[in-house]
């Protein structure tokens, strides 16, 4: 319906327009006559200068603001801010105004007090449905009377609007206004609509002004079924609202109903993609392979189970919809599920795994994923579940391997570290000892040498088991490598308990193992370390407990030792023979001397035996004695033996072409099994004739693996090389040694020399030697010739070959000249 404005009321209009802008124009003028009155020097104009004189009209719009002991107060009020405010009165308190201008006064004002500069605002107010909206500027001033006096303009913009009609205009949502159209008999028939908006007219795909006072019975949208129509009469009989749902072709609307009399208010929504994520939904829930449900977020009630949570669970459908989460919870986990429960948001994921328990009792290890969802119109979130019960077992298996021996099942290195620390942690706090023993197993290697390496594998097996049977509680047995075990003792042990846990120990590792029908006999040596006299650390005491099994292998094995402080000291002396000895071969602090092989028959030298020899830059020279085993022992002997080698041999192409070299061989070298490459290197170095030099070995070469060290023997002499057996007749079985191999000289110990004059079994065992000597066509050298009467028996023997300190000491390369020429005199002289 147009109305028509009358001529007066469209004058009155026009004047209403001039008047808005002029008064919008007020603020800028307020502005500059703010400034104008603000003179140099001064931080604020004076109250008289802006807020007195020649206001004129402008005095109406403006409330003075002080402040006083921090509150805000009228002081004064125009006659459009009485209006405005709907309150007359003078200065009272802000916090008496009315809530919506209060708040645009109190934040104009405390700008403007802030910055000591005029505040420009909007602010809105809703007066009847309308919003309002109004222009306010704070204008700081200083009092003559002391104080800061705010002066704030307040004037209303010309625009203006409807609230309601504004949010309806605006919102996607249709709404739409229904009358009910009643028959004869006074009952509801039909509806026709008195009011919509543009959401609504969108949403039934007509013209506004189509549809406003047509009747919905007349067609044409999707109100118009008889379906919808009948809903509402009874909407309108029952005085009730509600909210029911039209399926429109490939749209889908959601109607909410609210009734008044004859009146309906409808809310429409385009709810059709909501539909379709439900079905996807539902598609996405009933057919996924993964365990799913809906649980109430409230009550924890099961809402929906697909298929797959019924099958992996073993509960069937009906069953679950009668339980709550609670009761597939391990009791001792309710606490913690229901508190994660309370933590959780929109979305959330499994922080850790969690038990779950299925139909038949079992446990399950899951995680779960989630997020909030409106189910059946109830709060719930949908969970998936992920069973990963079999991936943390292999994770508990992969963890088991990481801390024990693959061959025993015992406790590995790593887990005997840790159980140690933490032992030693608890004796700490409790003041108690903790005992630390390391095993080693006697003739272990010999089993391994003799029945293969699985029956060494069957034996460390059988050795665990009794390690088990014998260590129990807070103890434990590990296996550290090899044939080498260790236990822990965490109980509060005495040095006297500490010994007879080790002898009843080596008692049971001792007796006969019977594996496969063959009786085994191995036995152990043990060293123990006790906290806190011997270590606090775990390193410590393992060190010590090491050097104490050391010091029990070394008597023999078979018995047990506990650390002793001089053990430490020799082990500290041994860390430096070896830091000394690696330095001394790279600062080329070895030489070698030459000690001359006699022959008895020519009397002349045939021969030198090349002597290493070490000259410390502080100790001086230190014995071969002490040196060599631990060259042995670090390796470093199989590189100080390839040097002696070129050595000795680039030595000896300077002596007369039928003199020899002897070198001694380590059983280590054999063990590089870079020895025969490490001979032809020296004599091609050196160009040394093969028949020129002389490899000396002992019998502990044939302990160990004897048929690849008799191959090596053979490659060398079939260089030309000769072979000779040192320190011969002081072994275990040198007799057969000479069976195994052709050696072409054997050395009588000087043990056996010394005492030749005095002792009739000595002089029987150097005629055994020879005689054996001349019978295997095999040269003979007796060692440690140091008299006349010594050298007269070897000859009356027939000894082939002497040297002795009779002859020399073993010299420098520079003497070995003056040494031939002097027993080239001799010999000319005495022939």
């Amino acid at each position: 319906m147009v109305v028509a404005k009358t001529k007066s009321e469209t004058k009155s209009g026009r004047a209403a327009a001039k008047f808005s802008t002029k008064m919008f124009a007020d603020v800028p003028v307020l502005q500059r006559k703010w400034q104008a009155a603000l003179r140099p020097g001064e931080k604020l104009p004076r109250y008289e200068d802006v807020m007195l004189g020649s206001l004129g009209r402008l005095a109406d719009h403006i409330a003075l603001m002080r402040e006083e002991t921090g509150t805000l107060r009228v002081s004064h009020t125009g006659r459009y801010i009485q209006a405005w405010l709907n309150d007359e009165r003078w200065d009272i308190p802000l916090n008496a105004l009315p809530p919506d201008c209060a708040t645009a006064l109190g934040e104009a004002t405390a700008s403007a007090l802030e910055n000591c500069r005029p505040y420009r605002a909007s602010a809105h107010c809703v007066r009847d449905g309308l919003v309002r909206t109004y222009d306010v500027l704070a204008l700081p001033t200083c009092s003559r009377w002391g104080g800061t006096l705010v002066g704030v303009y307040v004037n209303e913009r010309n625009a203006q609007y409807n609230l309601l009609d504004t949010i309806f205009s605006a919102t996607d949502e249709g709404v739409v206004s229904l009358a009910a159209i009643r028959d004869a008999r006074g009952q509801p028939s039909d509806f026709q609509i008195v009011h919509l908006n543009q959401g609504a007219a969108k949403l039934l795909m007509e013209p506004a002004t189509g549809l406003l006072w047509r009747r919905l019975s007349v067609g044409g949208n999707p109100l118009s079924s008889t379906d919808v129509i009948g809903r509402l009469r009874a909407f309108v009989g029952r005085g009730v609202g509600g909210q029911f749902e039209i399926d429109s072709g490939d749209r889908c609307l959601r109607l909410g109903v609210t009734a008044f009399g004859d009146m309906l208010s409808l809310t429409l929504s385009d709810v059709t993609a909501l539909k379709q994520r439900e079905l996807s939904f539902r598609l996405l829930f009933e057919n996924n392979p993964m365990p799913m449900w809906v649980f109430d977020a409230e009550t924890m009630e099961f809402l929906s189970v697909n298929d797959a949570a019924v099958q992996h669970y073993g509960y069937s459908r009906d069953k679950f919809l009668d339980m709550t989460l609670r009761e597939i919870w391990p009791k001792d986990e309710w606490a913690i599920h229901s508190e994660a429960l309370r933590e959780v948001g929109d979305v959330y994921q499994s922080s850790r795994d969690w038990r779950h328990i299925k139909a038949d009792g079992s446990e399950i290890h899951v995680l779960t994923f989630g997020r909030r969802v409106v189910f059946d119109g109830r709060d719930g979130y949908l969970v998936a579940v992920v069973d990963i019960t079999e991936r943390r077992a292999a994770e508990a298996r992969i963890a088991h391997m990481a801390h024990h021996d693959g061959l025993t099942n015992l406790p590995n290195r790593d887990f005997h570290q840790q159980r140690l620390t933490e032992a030693l942690e608890r004796g700490r706090r409790g003041n108690t000892r903790v005992a630390v023993m390391g095993i080693d197993l006697d003739l272990f290697k010999n089993v391994n040498d003799s029945f293969g390496h699985p029956m060494g594998d069957r034996l460390l097996k059988r050795v665990a088991e009794r390690l088990r049977s014998v260590v129990s509680g807070d103890n434990l047995a590990a296996r550290l490598g090899g044939d080498e075990f260790a236990i822990v003792l965490a109980a509060d042990v005495s040095p006297n308990e500490a010994s007879a846990f080790a002898g009843r120990l080596i008692e049971v590792l001792s007796a006969p193992y019977d594996i496969d029908g063959l009786e085994v006999v191995v036995g152990a040596s043990i060293g123990i370390a006790l906290s806190p006299s011997d270590g606090t650390t775990s390193e410590e005491l393992m060190r010590n407990a090491d050097m104490a099994l050391y010091r029990a292998k070394s008597e023999g094995g078979g018995v047990h030792h506990f650390f002793e402080p001089a053990m430490d000291q020799q082990a500290q002396k041994r860390r430096d023979m070896e830091r000394d000895l690696r330095a001394a071969f790279t600062n080329g602090e070895f030489e070698l001397h030459y000690q001359p092989l006699v022959d008895i028959a020519a009397d002349r030298i045939s021969g030198f035996e090349s002597l290493l020899r070490w000259r410390h830059p502080q100790k001086g020279m230190v014995s071969p004695a002490e040196f060599i085993p631990v060259a042995e022992d670090i390796g470093l002997i199989v590189a100080l033996g390839e040097w002696v080698l070129r050595e000795a041999c680039s030595e000896a192409t300077k002596w007369p072409g039928d003199v020899k070299v002897a070198v001694n061989l380590s059983p280590v070298q054999f063990r590089s099994r870079n020895l025969v490459q490490a001979v032809i290197s020296a004599l091609a170095h050196s160009g040394l004739s093969p028949r020129r030099l002389e490899l000396e070995i002992t019998e502990s070469v044939f302990l160990a693996e004897t048929e690849a060290n008799l191959a090596i023997l053979h490659q060398l002499r079939e260089l030309g090389v000769s072979i000779s057996m040192d320190d011969f007749g002081t072994g275990y079985s040198s007799l057969s040694y000479l069976r195994s191999f052709p050696f072409d000289k054997i050395k009588i110990d000087r043990s056996f020399v010394k005492d030749l004059a005095r002792r009739s079994d000595c002089l029987a065992i150097v005629r055994a030697i020879s005689g054996l000597g001349r019978s295997l066509n095999i040269t003979t050298t007796a060692e440690g010739v140091e008299t006349v009467d010594q050298l007269d028996w070897l000859r009356a023997e027939g000894c082939n070959e002497v040297q002795g300190f009779l002859f020399s000491a073993a010299k420098p390369a520079g003497e070995i000249a003056a040494l031939l020429t002097g027993f080239a005199e001799r010999a000319s002289k005495a022939a």
